[in-house]
């Protein structure tokens, strides 16, 4: 999807609660960096979870570690495991899932023992289809509440700090101090947006789990009101079921010092919410579209963000124009053409013993990524040509559709300017073609 976003807000059924140690780090060590992948504005890093390196979305819109997609991932051990239901953001029923304590979980010099990990049981509840990269759970805030937690986006790095007087005065002089709340093991910021004509306070849940740049909850009592022109649109998939609400585009959102214009909002439906635990006065989520602009650094002990522009902050803000949502289904085998190494006469390699002419390649077949759609938005660009759910990519662009990654296609339809895409898919083994135009509706 264009705007993965990891809704995990959840209420856990269960008749016991265990405690959970901190990641400390190795002896001697005072700082560890991560590399890490980022897809769609999300953060991706590995992580051991009893020895066994799994994918990790770092997300600190969420309190407990979770993990799902585990059918092949059969030799992690769990213990203390027990039957729990979980719930959250969409407006379906809970989900069936597992609480295991007591466990180990590791990334370079970092150690957390005795960890607590929920196991959703749902393979329905799959991120590895919308990311296009195997993952295997999310982890938040016993992840950052302990230590000082820089975030590079620019470097694709997270170095992790002991919290003392040498690294504390390095990142006070490199970075600007933000001050923040952490409730119910949440970070939130204090700001302000324009709609319309009209300023509102806002406190927003800073939310590195979700790429879109702003969410807002409607709320009339409080002059949150969606701007006339918006259009109805797919935002995630909660553990409850889909997210559906409204994007827009609204003046302003300002938080300390920082301001930036025209960004695009995303007001989740009231039904969507009902199984989210608010904290008081909360209006909303900052994401990762925005949080993106900075370094950041995480202090959670002391309440406090620490932020550094980077060279993304006066970027324009886009939205997938085109109106439909894409995930991996599945690997195809796909002939490529090799070069030999060989030194080649002409294009060719003669055997003069035996009079036979070689060619300087070969053939070999390779795994490549299959890629459907899996939502339309209605009256959208896409809609209007023809495509529909469950088409089968052939083509974009004249490009072959498994030579893309996700990423790449996400950024082929949020484009600036309003560029005219080919597609190509098979419906009911049949080859189809459509044309369309990204029109900015906003």
């Amino acid at each position: 999807m264009s705007r993965i976003i990891i809704l995990c807000f959840f209420i856990i059924y269960s008749l016991s609660v265990f405690g959970q140690d901190e990641f400390q780090f190795e002896k001697g060590t005072d700082k560890v960096i991560i590399p890490f992948k980022i897809i769609n504005n999300l953060i991706f890093i590995p992580i051991k979870v009893n020895n066994v390196e799994l994918y990790f979305l770092l997300d600190s819109g969420v309190e407990e570690t979770i993990l799902f997609s585990m059918e092949e991932k059969k030799d992690v051990s769990f213990f203390n495991v027990e039957k729990i239901a979980l719930r959250g953001l969409g407006g379906e029923n809970s989900i069936e899932g597992l609480k295991s304590a007591n466990n180990t979980l590791e990334v370079d010099g970092l150690k957390s023992n005795n960890h607590l990990l929920y196991i959703v049981l749902d393979q329905s509840f799959n991120l590895s289809s919308h990311i296009g990269i195997p993952v295997n759970g999310i982890i938040g805030y016993h992840f950052l509440k302990s230590n000082l937690v820089e975030i590079n986006y620019q470097r694709k790095q997270i170095t992790v700090f002991k919290d003392n007087e040498k690294n504390r005065k390095r990142i006070v002089k490199k970075f600007q101090m933000v001050p923040i709340t952490v409730e119910k093991s949440k970070p939130y910021i204090q700001g302000s947006a324009i709609i319309d004509s009209s300023e509102i306070s806002t406190k927003l849940l800073i939310d590195i789990g979700n790429s879109d740049a702003i969410w807002l909850f409607e709320n009339k009592g409080k002059s949150i009101n969606i701007p006339a022109k918006n259009f109805e649109d797919y935002l995630g998939k909660g553990f409850s079921g889909d997210v559906e609400g409204r994007r827009a585009q609204i003046k302003k959102i300002t938080f300390s010092k920082f301001e930036f214009n025209n960004p695009i909002v995303a007001f989740p439906d009231s039904s969507s919410l009902k199984n989210v635990r608010m904290v008081k006065d909360r209006a909303g989520s900052v994401g990762a579209e925005i949080l993106k602009r900075f370094n950041l650094v995480f202090d959670y002990q002391n309440q406090q963000l620490f932020l550094k522009k980077n060279s993304s902050f006066k970027s324009s803000f886009n939205y997938n124009k085109s109106g439909i949502e894409i995930q991996h289904h599945g690997l195809q085998w796909v002939q490529e053409t090799v070069s030999l190494e060989t030194v080649p006469y002409a294009g060719k390699e003669i055997d003069a013993k035996a009079n036979v002419i070689y060619s300087n390649f070969k053939y070999k077949f390779v795994l490549k990524p299959i890629y459907t759609i899996v939502n339309v938005r209605k009256n959208s660009p896409a809609a209007i040509s023809g495509l529909q759910k469950g088409d089968i990519i052939v083509s974009i662009n004249q490009k072959p559709g498994y030579e893309f990654t996700l990423e790449k296609i996400y950024s082929l339809l949020k484009s600036e300017e309003e560029n005219w895409i080919n597609f190509v898919v098979e419906r009911d083994s049949q080859v189809l073609k459509f044309q369309f135009q990204l029109i900015n509706v906003l």
